[in-house]
């Protein structure tokens, strides 16, 4: 079992900032992708970023890889999403998730998934 808990989330004016937390916990060691969704209200879950447990390597969805980045602290067990220079569309739940295989593109490939946290994004 893994558990996953998102944080970070809130109200934040177009053209700011946030940094979304993701804690990783369980049996995840052999877990390597750890990605980054999204679902706005009556639309699908959407991907927006990965990266590899191990050795750093990232991937972003073309609609967000000029604004959002992912990282990782390994020692805290904690992936991150930091938002930058947001737009209303990013309203959503963002979720955090893990996939054995890093790079698997199926949504079936990610496993386990957190709760969610809201972003909304308005003035």
């Amino acid at each position: 079992q893994v558990q996953l808990v998102e944080s970070g989330g809130g109200l934040v004016q177009p053209g700011g900032s946030l940094r979304l937390s993701c804690v990783v916990s369980g049996d995840f060691y052999s877990y390597y992708g750890m990605g980054w969704f999204r679902q706005a209200a009556g639309k699908e879950r959407e991907y927006l970023a990965r990266i590899h447990w191990g050795n750093g390597n990232t991937d972003y969805a073309g609609s967000v890889k000029d604004r959002f980045t992912i990282s990782r602290d390994n020692a805290k067990s904690t992936i991150y999403l930091h938002m930058n220079s947001l737009k209303d569309e990013d309203t959503a739940a963002y979720y955090c998730a893990v996939q054995r295989l890093y790079g698997l593109t199926s949504f079936s490939s990610w496993e386990y998934w957190g709760q969610g946290t809201q972003v909304t994004v308005s003035s």
